[in-house]
């Protein structure tokens, strides 16, 4: 799995302190992003997290590449709809050359289930390449390319849904792809802005974790502003 930050708003933190402070000031936006200081961001920011406020983290955004993930995480991925997202389309690309896809490490530590997995995909192969010897249109053929299917995104999340993002995806009870997935997109954004994202991850960190019983038991440590 690869994610790369493609790009993000220029100094987030102060693109979403001045948006706030723009609520209650004389002066325009401009010239509250000029004259705010490290400090007074970081009191702004501090009311707007603690209190709920979180329309303002919309100004700011991030857009990742995702390459090296399987449909059945993308799958999952698209239901934050508060998002943007452009995924490698199946129905134009051909996969003449073969199929990459993703494992699972339960399958590829079980010895007959790793045999049956790389027979059922090289058949599997096998029969698409078929297809498209006959004719099959590629939109068609592809009904029978499987979850694990090796696939690439591009994404594009605002902070305030980045954190709901990680909320529910960083925890122990999410996918373990995706998981991963969210951890990676989690340390890539937390240079950029970090203060906003100091506490970022699973329900845990602050709220407690909202799993109920199905808690993993083995909450995350806060880390703390």
């Amino acid at each position: 799995m690869q994610v790369e930050l493609l790009y993000h708003t220029p100094d987030p933190e102060r693109a979403v302190a001045t948006a706030a402070r723009l609520c209650y000031a004389p002066v325009g936006a401009s010239e509250l992003m000029e004259s705010l200081s490290e400090e007074r961001i970081h009191k702004v920011l501090t009311t707007i997290l603690e209190s709920g406020h979180l329309s303002t983290l919309e100004h700011a955004s991030y857009t990742f590449a995702i390459d090296g993930v399987s449909r059945a995480l993308t799958h999952q991925l698209v239901r934050h709809r508060l998002a943007s997202f452009n995924q490698q389309s199946q129905r134009y690309v051909k996969f003449t050359d073969g199929l990459e896809t993703i494992k699972p490490q339960s399958i590829a530590d079980n010895p007959r289930a790793d045999e049956l997995f790389d027979a059922m995909v090289a058949r599997t192969v096998e029969a698409y390449q078929e297809f498209l010897e006959l004719g099959i249109p590629a939109e068609d053929a592809r009904y029978i390319l499987p979850n694990a299917a090796e696939t690439k995104i591009v994404v594009t999340m605002n902070i305030r849904e980045l954190l709901h993002f990680f909320n529910l995806r960083c925890c122990n009870r999410a996918q373990w792809e995706i998981r991963e997935l969210a951890w990676k997109m989690l340390d890539a954004v937390r240079p950029t802005a970090p203060f906003i994202f100091a506490d970022a991850g699973p329900g845990c960190v602050n709220t407690g974790c909202p799993e109920g019983k199905m808690t993993c038991g083995n909450p995350y440590k806060k880390a703390g502003r």
